[in-house]
């Protein structure tokens, strides 16, 4: 079934014609009249208009495909049948077989929408579909509404506007294959879809049909994917609100685009990365963009050798105000190596990952060959993690230099794999090979400290070797570090054995590696 009535004008008109009949003076129907049904006439559907700048383009301009709108008059809700009365479908008339009534002369107020879905009282949240690249479902996502509208007595006219914004996007310079087109990054406030498939209007010209919503500059909101595998997204230059109404085009020249390094499920929820370049954006849309709990999957081996790397859920404090942001996903490096992992300066949670919140999650990882320092006075620094707070860690390692240089009268948690292991668990992590190293006590193997608050600190099977301390946990309040162990022979059979004890039913376990180390892979 078509429906075209959606982009018609930015906003349409429905004159409500009532039958003639004859009042008294004070406004009121004959004495034993019932009143007079209120019959809809919906005019100034004209296709040959356009639209004025900024506001909805119209598309065909008639009313064929729409069924029924629905009208609320003091509080109760009729549906009406929508006929077109013109031979062109750009006037309609609508009837109901249960109608309002006319019943004097007095300013009546009305609220009416369309879709209507029966049973409803008010216009439903706008929710558009995820996948829009069939006309009737772009057509199907929009929804018009004339909000608490005072109509009078022979001029009963109503204004309808749409309560989506639509966006289109026109491509230009590639020569390589389009395989698909997608609005990403996306609210998904009142179940909207984090992405969009738009539809195809031809010409490389894409159109979607959004909730209203403020993108923030950097959002990576238009993604490309190519035959060739190749997949480039176009990025927010500064922060736009998309409004109610209206039409936001942007036109992308692909030969300027970048490959963002990873792709993203159908609801916006697990990033599956697969570059050094995809890794790091994945860090800004948790640092800047707010994406704290997605779930991010390593789908290759990652280089991030030159790479200045912000790490993943840094606690961070803008001019007079705080935020914290924690990483609260899941990770899963999937048993693909992290190597050249170089960070210095003065953060003050550093690691792969800075700050590890509630419910987090991160394992099978493995980092290799690590250079993370840092000389804030109140650091946690940590292979894996800066610290770890109601987190979980299952099946990571790291080997490098993790330090701590700052001074001061601060406390500085430095640890193999985690800085500070406040309330959470690790279970068959280790750390290998040069130094951990800091100017305070509480600096260890695996943990620089373990931290009991309302939850147990566990940590389970963990391991250190040849990296220059002799003790796994630096400061251990919680009593719960009979889980660290220190290889001293470099013999890491034991070793390997305990962890992968652990790791039963994971699916992972620990198999020496060319240089003797436990290196993480997946069960056969």
């Amino acid at each position: 079934m078509k429906r075209y009535t959606l982009y018609t004008f930015p906003a349409l008109a429905l004159l409500l014609a009532a039958a003639a009949c004859t009042q008294d003076d004070a406004g009121f129907l004959p004495e034993g009249a019932e009143g007079t049904p209120i019959v809809f006439t919906a005019t100034g559907l004209n296709p040959d208009a356009t639209a004025t700048a900024g506001t909805r383009a119209p598309v065909d301009g008639d009313w064929e495909g729409v069924q029924s709108v629905a009208v609320r008059m003091d509080g109760t809700v009729k549906a009406y049948n929508v006929t077109p009365s013109t031979s062109d479908h750009t006037g309609a008339t609508l009837t109901s077989t249960d109608p309002h009534y006319w019943t004097n002369h007095d300013n009546i107020t009305v609220t009416a929408w369309w879709p209507y879905t029966e049973g409803e009282t008010t216009p439903p949240a706008v929710v558009v579909k995820a996948d829009q690249s069939a006309r009737k479902d772009f057509e199907g996502s929009d929804l018009i509404v004339a909000e608490e509208q005072t109509v009078s007595y022979g001029n009963p006219t109503l204004r309808f506007t749409h309560r989506t914004a639509r966006v289109t996007v026109v491509l230009t310079d590639y020569t390589e294959g389009l395989e698909s087109v997608s609005l990403t990054g996306l609210s998904t406030e009142n179940g909207n879809p984090a992405v969009i498939a738009p539809y195809d209007k031809g010409g490389d010209t894409y159109t979607a049909l959004v909730a209203p919503q403020t993108v923030a500059a950097g959002t990576a909101f238009i993604t490309c994917a190519f035959n060739n595998g190749k997949t480039f997204a176009y990025r927010m230059q500064g922060a736009a609100e998309w409004k109610a109404g209206e039409e936001y085009t942007y036109t992308v020249s692909l030969a300027a685009a970048k490959d963002p390094g990873y792709t993203v499920s159908e609801d916006g929820k697990t990033y599956e990365v697969y570059n050094a370049e995809g890794l790091k954006n994945i860090a800004e849309l948790v640092n800047e963009e707010w994406k704290l709990g997605i779930n991010i999957t390593l789908t290759a081996d990652i280089d991030l050798s030159g790479i200045d790397w912000t790490p993943i859920g840094i606690d961070w404090t803008p001019i007079g105000i705080d935020y914290n942001h924690l990483y609260t996903g899941t990770f899963n490096g999937g048993g693909h190596t992290i190597t050249g992992l170089t960070m210095t300066g003065s953060d003050e949670y550093a690691g792969l990952f800075g700050y590890i919140g509630s419910g987090g999650t991160v394992k099978n990882v493995k980092l290799e060959d690590v250079q993370i320092e840092s000389d804030n006075q109140y650091a946690n620094v940590g292979g894996v993690a800066g610290k770890t707070n109601s987190a979980t860690l299952t099946a990571c390692y790291a080997t490098g230099s993790v330090t701590g240089t700052g001074t001061g009268t601060g406390s500085i948690y430095v640890g193999g794999v985690t800085g500070d292991n406040f309330a959470s668990t690790l279970t068959a992590c280790y750390h290998a090979a040069e130094t951990v190293s800091s100017p305070d006590g509480t600096t260890g193997g695996v943990a620089g400290r373990n931290y009991k608050s309302t939850d147990d600190s566990v940590i389970t099977a963990c391991y250190w070797g040849g990296n220059g301390q002799e003790q796994g946990i630096g400061y251990n309040q919680a009593g719960t570090g009979g889980g660290t162990e220190k290889v001293t022979d470099g013999n890491w059979t034991e070793a390997m054995k305990v962890m992968n004890e652990k790791l039963s039913g994971t699916g992972w376990l620990y198999v020496p590696g060319p240089d003797g180390l436990p290196v993480l892979e997946k069960k056969q």
